[in-house]
């Protein structure tokens, strides 16, 4: 569930979808996700014939992968600006407190 997002996109079975809800709560809670399926297309793939329970293949976009990727290499880079601009505002103030 972590890479399913509302209007994102995700691949059942080989067929690729438009996601509509997502619910999340982690391990052990409640995780489920809606797609709609329009006439066409029910007739045309296997989901339709499957059963609640059945094992499916499930194929998330890479795009929330790479995002992921992106954002640990940001965050340590951010977390060490925002130390440098903290520590060079405490110098600042003993600065203006000595003049």
């Amino acid at each position: 569930m972590r890479y399913i997002v509302p209007k994102g996109f995700v691949a059942i079975d080989g067929t690729s979808l438009t996601v509509c809800d997502v619910r999340s709560d982690g391990p052990g809670g409640e995780n489920w996700f809606t797609f709609m399926l329009v006439e066409y297309t029910q007739k045309k793939i296997i989901i339709p014939y499957k059963d609640v329970g059945d094992t499916v293949n499930i194929e998330v976009d890479v795009l929330g992968k790479y995002s992921e990727r992106a954002w640990e290499a940001f965050v340590p880079k951010m977390e060490a600006l925002q130390e440098k601009v903290e520590s060079m505002e405490r110098r600042l103030k003993e600065l203006e407190s000595k003049a």
